[in-house]
């Protein structure tokens, strides 16, 4: 019985080794001791965003040049406190401003209104993700509200990396 008992403890104490439980156990990794940034580091950031889903939402022609499975690379800049330029979630060529935004310690969730020329109505992206120092990744959808033909809806898969400064203007 008394092997049984310290087999059982033997095996318990393994497993939240393994796991990564309990105070200072091995296997704890530097992502759960580091905490994340309250914000996102300034800097010029290169995002690549791979289109998962396209589809129209009015059976017409979508209005953009983006196709299922395209990669779609920006570079933009974050601003010295920690605000993104709303081109990194944007479509090439369209104007965005920022209607909600929430970011902070290594989660962010921000919402876009675009205006696409050549299209009345508008483009409403959204990205959902984590960040760390040095980039972020998450899911990015969006739907449009054309007055005329070609309304669609897609999702991406988003990874950007900070590569340097941003440049002087």
């Amino acid at each position: 019985m008394k092997a049984m008992v310290r087999t059982a403890a033997i095996a318990t104490a393994l497993a939240m080794a393994l796991a990564g439980c309990g105070d200072g156990a091995p296997g704890a990794t530097a992502e759960k001791d580091e905490a994340p940034p309250a914000n996102l580091t300034p800097g010029q950031y290169e995002v690549t965003s791979e289109i998962v889903t396209l589809a129209s939402t009015d059976k017409t022609t979508p209005a953009t040049k983006l196709k299922q499975g395209d990669t779609a690379v920006v570079k933009a800049c974050v601003a010295k406190d920690g605000t993104p330029d709303p081109a990194l979630f944007a479509e090439a060529g369209d104007t965005c401003e920022a209607t909600s935004s929430y970011i902070s310690n290594g989660r962010m969730s921000i919402q876009l209104k675009c205006q696409r020329p050549g299209k009345s109505g508008q483009v409403m992206p959204t990205f959902d993700g984590k960040y760390t120092l040095d980039g972020f990744s998450g899911d990015a959808q969006g739907l449009t509200y054309f007055v005329a033909d070609g309304d669609y809806r897609y999702t991406a898969e988003v990874t950007a990396r900070r590569i340097g400064d941003c440049p002087a203007r």
